[in-house]
């Protein structure tokens, strides 16, 4: 009587027929008939899947959905090749519907729905993945499946009523908005199948949906179905749509009146930013909307998200609009209306957009867009430093920033494959000074002011040297003019205060001009001084400055790679930088190690050609290769492998007769690298090394295996996982 009872139960079914999926699973081929059986009986499970919907019984609702989904997903293929029995898996597929569209908001009402939304890509993975002939036939019977899930997923993404929402606790709203996101990277799967189709579909019944005067539409409804065009345009080419320019149209029929509909209206328009750049005609329906938006602080991310893209996309465009765009972007600024993040985006699209325009009108424009802000710069420098005008000055300094990443006056050509060359410009820049270096030069000795009184403060310097560092990267050879100014001003600075950012804007100058002739002498004298500084950091314990070590080893490595001839001065001890280098392969920092690593791959490559690196590697090669032995035995992480692995095959390839030497003193030594191998295990790897000077990816995995020997780690289950 009690199995009896058991055998009825739906939880007992649940469990019982989840057993059997999984046994099914874990040998599909020899249960196809075990899973056509399956199949009525889960089938069977649809009453009191629909009865436990009525009553709010989420955990049967939950147990069901997953055989479902598990029987579904684990199984899909098989189920599609028994054509004889195609109704019954249809009929599965269509339980798995209504088990996508139950009832009620997630995650407040129920939290099924999102089970099954893994299922639909695998379904329609297996599907596309048959032959054609095949293929068409299985798309005749779901197309229209796919179309239907579109409508639940829209319908089960709709926002609940506005008094519904409210009473939401801040993690409900958080979990519905990655819930959205899901439906929305599932719409984007979807259209793969469903292509032209699902947006003309969309667009109809938006049309509808708008143009219907005598049915009252709730704004849920306009959102959802605008969250669809969104979710599609966003990663899917959508230029050669015929239904965009109507949905262009729509959209100002729209009457925005919640702040949810609103923010989708504006990603949706910033979706559309490429599309609107090949038809700057209806530039004019959507701009204003997405101006108006600006003033508003709850659409702060949407809007200007949203202007970003369109002045990144259609700058050649903007002209006519600009000065509607920078008086209805200053207005929001001088107001305070968005947060810090949102300002600094805001500025970089206003970079995009004066880039454009003529250089008398750029340098109109920065006059008005950036004299409060240098008024307000001027009377923070004159103030005692304290916490407040400290925040004052970084968010001025990168209003100023952001605005010159972005301006730029001549295209360019992308930076070349290997980093070796700095990018060029495709097209040259009007005759005439640059316009941010017009700027820069003017408000440089202000600069200067507000560094002598925060010197002391990283935060304040880090903010200074972005804004060059990122004027240097977009103007790049135009940023000329300044070179020699920035250069003593980089140096007074680092003498003064060591920092990371100054060093890292020396390597950005380093990168541009170091090979030209004009700027070599102040570039020169500014690695010269820089290096002398470090050097005495090292002197005085580096541990204490792991930032200021990885980013002096980047630059030594960049200045290697662009300009070799800078280790010829007599002002600059080679044999020092060398050996800080050894010091920092042993930092525990992963990112410093990988830093010097590619600092002496750079380096070695010299030794035929640059008489002091040649002698200080002779002399002292061996430290080298102890230090990065005693990194492979164990000293460093093992993510670091594959970096010593390029100075041993380096060491290899430029220093062969030296390393066969240094090898062999090196692993001399009883127990190092490491007391766990046999000196006929560090012969061997000792072989290998010397017999690899072509193929790098033997030697890393020459490297790999020697470092799980020393570990105590080769032939074990951690060790497969490497």
């Amino acid at each position: 009587m009690k199995n009896r009872f058991l055998v009825r139960c739906p939880l007992f079914w649940s469990f019982s027929s989840l057993c059997l999926i999984r046994a099914a699973l874990l040998r599909p081929s020899r249960y196809v008939n075990t899973l056509l059986k399956l199949v009525p009986r889960v089938l069977a499970l649809q009453d009191q899947l629909r009865e436990a919907v009525q009553n709010g019984d989420m955990e049967t609702c939950h147990g069901i959905c997953r055989i479902a989904v598990t029987l579904g997903e684990n199984h899909s293929r098989t189920l599609l090749e028994q054509v004889d029995h195609w109704q019954s898996f249809l009929a599965l597929v269509n339980m798995i519907m209504f088990c996508t569209g139950i009832p009620g908001h997630y995650p407040v009402n129920e939290t099924t729905s999102s089970l099954t939304l893994t299922f639909w890509y695998t379904l329609q993975d297996e599907i596309m993945s048959f032959e054609s002939d095949k293929q068409a036939v299985y798309l005749q019977v779901y197309r229209p499946v796919y179309f239907q899930l579109v409508d639940v997923l829209l319908h089960k993404a709709q926002f609940p009523s506005d008094q519904e929402y409210a009473s939401w606790s801040s993690d409900e709203k958080e979990q519905f908005r990655i819930y959205r996101v899901d439906i929305s990277d599932t719409l984007m799967y979807v259209y793969e199948m469903l292509g032209a189709e699902l947006l003309s579909n969309l667009y109809d019944k938006l049309g509808r949906l708008l143009t219907n005067t005598e049915q009252p539409t709730s704004w849920q409804h306009t959102e959802a179905l605008l969250y669809g065009f969104q979710s599609i345009a966003e990663t899917i080419d959508v230029n050669y749509s015929d239904v965009i320019p109507g949905l262009i149209g729509l959209i100002p029929r729209i009457n925005i009146n919640n702040v949810q509909l609103a923010d989708t209206v504006m990603f949706t328009i910033g979706a559309l930013a490429e599309w609107l750049a090949d038809h700057p005609v209806m530039l004019s329906s959507v701009l204003p909307l997405v101006l108006q938006a600006l003033g508003n602080p709850d659409l702060s991310v949407s809007s200007v998200s949203t202007l970003k893209k369109i002045c990144r996309e259609c700058k050649y465009d903007l002209p006519p609009y600009a000065t509607n765009i920078v008086a209805v972007s200053q207005e929001v600024l001088i107001k305070q209306i968005h947060k810090t993040s949102q300002c600094m985006w805001l500025m970089q699209a206003l970079g995009f957009l004066l880039s454009a325009l003529p250089v008398e009108d750029i340098l109109r424009n920065l006059h008005s867009l950036i004299t409060p802000y240098i008024q307000q710069l001027e009377k923070l420098a004159d103030e005692t430093p304290n916490p407040s005008n400290k925040l004052a000055i970084i968010h001025i300094l990168g209003l100023l920033s952001n605005l010159f990443t972005t301006l730029d006056i001549s295209k360019q050509d992308d930076e070349s494959a290997d980093g070796s060359a700095p990018p060029v410009k495709a097209t040259p820049p009007p005759p005439g000074p640059n316009p941010v270096v017009v700027v820069l030069q003017q408000v440089f000795a202000l600069i200067q002011k507000v560094l002598s009184k925060w010197l002391n403060d990283s935060q304040v310097v880090e903010a200074v040297c972005a804004i060059f560092e990122k004027s240097v990267k977009t103007l790049l050879h135009d940023f000329a003019p300044m070179v020699s100014q920035l250069s003593e001003m980089l140096g007074q600075m680092y003498s003064t205060i060591p920092q990371a950012s100054a060093l890292d804007l020396t390597r950005q100058m380093v990168h541009i001009f170091a090979s030209e002739t004009d700027h070599f002498p102040p570039i020169k004298a500014l690695f010269e001084l820089v290096t002398s500084v470090t050097l005495s950091i090292f002197q005085q314990g580096p541990r204490d400055h792991p930032d200021i070590v990885d980013s002096f080893m980047q630059l030594q490595a960049q200045a290697l790679k662009r300009k070799p001839d800078l280790f010829l001065s007599e002002s600059l001890d080679v044999k020092a930088v060398f050996h800080c280098g050894i010091l920092s392969l042993k930092f525990p920092e992963a990112p410093t190690v990988k830093s010097t690593c590619q600092y002496f791959t750079e380096l070695l490559p010299h030794c035929s050609d640059i008489p002091p690196l040649a002698r200080v590697v002779q002399e002292d090669g061996k430290l080298l290769v102890q230090a990065v032995l005693e990194g492979i035995g164990g000293g460093a992480s093992r993510s670091l492998m594959d970096q010593f692995a390029e100075v041993l095959f380096s060491l290899n390839k430029h220093c062969f007769s030296l390393l066969t030497v240094w090898l062999k003193e090196a692993l001399q030594p009883p127990g190092f690298p490491s007391s766990r191998i046999t000196t006929e295990q560090k012969d061997n790897f000792s072989q290998q090394i010397l017999r690899e000077r072509v193929n790098k990816r033997r030697v890393k995995d020459i490297v790999k295996e020697f470092t799980l020997l020393c570990r105590g780690l080769h032939g074990t289950e951690y060790a497969a996982e490497y």
